[in-house]
C-alpha cells in the first residue's frame, strides 16, 4: 500500500493488550474494504472498479470502516501520495489502551474513539463514558469502535432472535445469503457478536466466494459442514450449500418507520430455485420459548420513532442478559472445582483442579440454574447438553481452566514467599536445595512470561529468596548457579 521508501516502523496500533473484550486475532486478519464502481465505456466491462483494503488483526469494524470512508475517495483521486501521507499519520497514533479515549488525526479530521475495557459495565453506552473525560471536542466521534447496529442488522429477523442466539451458542453451521458483501458481512458479524460476553469460538467468514481456498471443503457432501458462519452473495451457493442445516436468506437492510417484514422459518427442501424468497431455511426446533416482551418493546420503540442506536442497545441488553443467565451456573460450578487455598503448601506442587463432570453440573441446575435470573421457559437442560458438544463450550472451558491454573500458580508463589525458607533448608541436602533454586527460577520466568496475577513485590521476594538460598551453598555451586 505504500512505497518502498517509507521507513519500516512498527506502528502503535500494531501492539495490542489482552485486557480488553475486543482482543486482537492471533490466527486471522480482518479485511476492511471500500469498493468503488463507476461507469466507464472505455473499460472492457463498462465500469471502472477498484477497492482499497485495510488489513488488521483488530476487530475494530466501526473505526476502520469510518477511516476508509475518509481515505478511499481521496486515494482514488490522488493515488500513492495520499496513502503515503495517511500511513505516516497512522504511524503516530497512540496504542489502543483499554478504557482510554483516543483522538486520532487523519487527513485534517480527528476521529475520537474509546477503547473498550474488561472493567466496563456490560451493556453500558460508551458515549456516556466520553462525557466523563476532559477531551477536546472532535469533528468525528464514534460511539463504539467495534459494535454494529444490531437492530438494523436483525430488523427482518427480530421475531427469530431467540433461534439465532441458540444457533450461535451451539456453534451450528450457518449460511447467510445476502444481496451484497456489505449486508453479508454485517449480518455475520452481528450473529457472532450475539453471545457477548461469551466468546464465539467457531470460525466465521463475513464474505465468502467461490475463489476461497476452502470452497471445496465447504461444498462437499461427503462430510458434515464445519462449525462456521459463512456469508455469501453468489446465487450459485443456493445449489452448492443446500446440504447445510441452517440457511438464512435476507434482502437489503432498509430502515423504515414500520416493523420490517419478518422472514419466515421454512423447510430446507424449499431452497431449490434461484429466486428463493427471504427466510430461515432450517428444521431446527428451539430449546427455549420466544421472548414476546422483547418484541413488544421493540415494536413500541418503532411506533415512538425511537433512534436505532437505542433499539440496538435494548436488543444487545436482552442478548447479554440471556447469555449471562446461561453462563452464570457454569461459572459457579467451575469455581467450585478450584482447590481450597489452605490446601496450597509452599514445598509441594499445587493441588490439581477437579475435573468438570457434566452430570454433576446438571444436578446443580435445579437450585442454581438460569431460571433464577431469566424468565424464559423451555428445555434448559437440553440446551446445556447440546452446548457441551460445541466448540464454544470447549473454548470457554479451556480459557477458564487456564485462568484457574494461573491463579493456583500465583497462590503457590505467595505461599512460598510467606514460608520460612531458612528453617526449611536446615535438614535438606545440597541436591534438594539446588532443585528448589531451579524450580523457583522456572516459576519466576513463567510468572513474567505468562503475566500471572502476581504482585511485582511477590516476584521480587521470590528473587531475593533465590539469592538467599544460593548464598547458603558452597562457592563452587554458587558459581554454577549464578552462571547457568
Amino acid at each position: 500500500m505504500t512505497s518502498g521508501s517509507r521507513k519500516k516502523r512498527k506502528p502503535a496500533f500494531a501492539t495490542y493488550p489482552s485486557r480488553t473484550p475486543t482482543q486482537r486475532e492471533t490466527a486471522h486478519y480482518f479485511g476492511y474494504v471500500y469498493f468503488r464502481q463507476v461507469k466507464d465505456s472505455s473499460m472492457k466491462r463498462g465500469y471502472f472498479q477498484k477497492s482499497l483494503v485495510l488489513v488488521s488483526r483488530l476487530p475494530y469494524v466501526n473505526l476502520f470502516q469510518s477511516l476508509l470512508q475518509l481515505i478511499a475517495p481521496e486515494y482514488f483521486d490522488k493515488l500513492e501520495p495520499c496513502l503515503e501521507a495517511v500511513c505516516n499519520e497512522i504511524d503516530q497514533w497512540p496504542g489502543p489502551a483499554p478504557g482510554q479515549t483516543l483522538n486520532l488525526p487523519v487527513m485534517g479530521v480527528v476521529i475520537q474513539v474509546r477503547i473498550p475495557s474488561r472493567v466496563d459495565k456490560p451493556g453500558s453506552s460508551p458515549v456516556k463514558q466520553f462525557n466523563q473525560e476532559n477531551l477536546l471536542p472532535a469533528p468525528l466521534v464514534l460511539p463504539t469502535v467495534h459494535e454494529l447496529d444490531l437492530f438494523r442488522c436483525f430488523q427482518p429477523l427480530l421475531i427469530h432472535i431467540q433461534m439465532l442466539w441458540e444457533l450461535m451458542l451451539l456453534g451450528e453451521p450457518v449460511v447467510v445469503m445476502a444481496p451484497s458483501p456489505t449486508v453479508s458481512s454485517e449480518i455475520v458479524l452481528a450473529l457472532t457478536s450475539c453471545l457477548a460476553p461469551l466468546k464465539y469460538c467457531c470460525d466465521y467468514r463475513p464474505y465468502f466466494t467461490i475463489h476461497d481456498s476452502e470452497f471445496r471443503e465447504y461444498t462437499t457432501r461427503t462430510q458434515a459442514p464445519p462449525n462456521i458462519v459463512v456469508g455469501v452473495t453468489n446465487p450459485f451457493f443456493i445449489k452448492t450449500l443446500q446440504h447445510w442445516p441452517h440457511i438464512l436468506r435476507v434482502g437489503e437492510l432498509k430502515m423504515s418507520g414500520d416493523l420490517p417484514k419478518q422472514v419466515k422459518v421454512k423447510k430446507l427442501a424449499k431452497l431449490k430455485t434461484l429466486d428463493t424468497k427471504p427466510g430461515i431455511y432450517t428444521s431446527y426446533k428451539t430449546f427455549l420459548h420466544k421472548d414476546k416482551t422483547l418484541i413488544k418493546r421493540l415494536l413500541k420503540g418503532i411506533q415512538r420513532k425511537r433512534p436505532s442506536e437505542v433499539q440496538s442497545a435494548l436488543l444487545r441488553r436482552h442478548l447479554l442478559e440471556l447469555t449471562q443467565s446461561f453462563i452464570i451456573p457454569l461459572e459457579h460450578y467451575i469455581a467450585s472445582l478450584m482447590p481450597l487455598q489452605r490446601a496450597i503448601t509452599p514445598w509441594k506442587n499445587p493441588p490439581q483442579i477437579r475435573p468438570f463432570r457434566q452430570e454433576d453440573f446438571m444436578k446443580t441446575l435445579e437450585h442454581a440454574g438460569p431460571q433464577l435470573t431469566c424468565v424464559l421457559k423451555g428445555d434448559w437442560l437440553g440446551l446445556y447438553r447440546r452446548f457441551f458438544k460445541s466448540p464454544n463450550f470447549d473454548g470457554w472451558y479451556r480459557q477458564r481452566h487456564k485462568e484457574m491454573t494461573q491463579k493456583l500458580e500465583a497462590l503457590h508463589l505467595e505461599a512460598i514467599c510467606e514460608a520460612n525458607i531458612v528453617a526449611w533448608m536446615k535438614d535438606k541436602s545440597e541436591v534438594e536445595i539446588v532443585d528448589l533454586v531451579l524450580k523457583l527460577r522456572e516459576k519466576l520466568v513463567r510468572a513474567r512470561c505468562h503475566h500471572l496475577p502476581v504482585k511485582e513485590e511477590t516476584l521480587q521476594r521470590v528473587g531475593l529468596y533465590i539469592e538467599t538460598i544460593i548464598g547458603s551453598l558452597p562457592e563452587d555451586l554458587q558459581t554454577v548457579l549464578h552462571h547457568p
